[in-house]
């Protein structure tokens, strides 16, 4: 897996660089970090305990085209929309969360096998995403960029490709989840403890701050939702456990900084 993770970044960079040889547009490169809450399986819907008691980290390096500025030239391009507000960035990141079942189901005061069974579960995935997002200023990216101070908010959409490494068990008996006396009925068959890989989809709502003439700060909260329910390492049958249908999806608000290579 690790070979798979070296290669996208090599092949993502080769684009970059290969685009900016043919067309003229410049680079930034950053680095972002902060918390991931990830919705799965785990814990019980629209509660507030499980939103915060699986939370993980993120981080992640980052690479933007500036379609407003052409560095070898050390001049502008030529003024359009586009090249005013918009931006490509391409982005290698990583993000891993430890897993439980929170909620109701779980109270101290539920005794039954189901509730003792439920609060011996344990999970966590580990995701490495590879992809694109088309970021979206509606300000002036060459007016930011020009003043010291300045804020730029931005939205973003797009895809990526991950690689998913889920781990599913029970403090229970032997650990394993494959057998009645660890695991409810409902998750019975509907664990795995094998990666794999999945394609999804991006969106960010965000804001710079123009630091100084090299360099932003950046925050932004973004909601990535996989095409897929394995991500976690469950995934009961849908057609019975209702509740359990949505495919995996997380919310990770991060910190950054994002450096100009003029």
């Amino acid at each position: 897996m690790p070979k798979k993770f070296i290669l996208s970044l090599i092949l993502l960079f080769a684009l970059s660089n290969s685009t900016n040889a043919q067309f003229g547009f410049s680079h930034e490169i950053g680095a972002i970090l902060g918390p991931v809450a990830f919705q799965s399986d785990y814990g019980q819907r629209h509660d507030f305990s499980t939103n915060v008691g699986n939370t993980g980290y993120g981080i992640g390096i980052i690479h933007y085209l500036n379609f407003s500025y052409r560095a070898e030239c050390n001049c502008y391009t030529p003024e359009t929309y586009f090249n005013d507000h918009f931006k490509l960035r391409s982005e290698l990141s990583y993000n891993k969360t430890e897993l439980q079942h929170f909620g109701k189901w779980v109270d101290p005061d539920r005794t039954s096998q189901i509730a003792n069974q439920l609060r011996a579960m344990r999970g966590s995935t580990a995701v490495t995403n590879v992809g694109m997002q088309l970021e979206f200023f509606p300000l002036s990216i060459r007016e930011f960029t020009a003043t010291k101070g300045s804020l730029a908010p931005f939205i973003s959409l797009g895809g990526q490709f991950s690689f998913f490494d889920p781990e599913a068990y029970s403090l229970l008996g032997d650990g394993s989840l494959d057998n009645p006396t660890t695991t409810p009925i409902k998750y019975l068959g509907a664990t795995t403890n094998s990666g794999g890989t999945v394609w999804s989809i991006v969106s960010s709502l965000g804001c710079r701050y123009r630091l100084n003439d090299v360099g932003d700060l950046m925050v932004d909260m973004r909601l990535q939702y996989y095409f897929s329910n394995w991500v976690d390492g469950l995934n009961p049958d849908e057609t019975i456990y209702k509740e359990n249908k949505a495919n995996d999806w997380n919310v990770w608000f991060n910190f950054g900084y994002i450096y100009y290579l003029n």
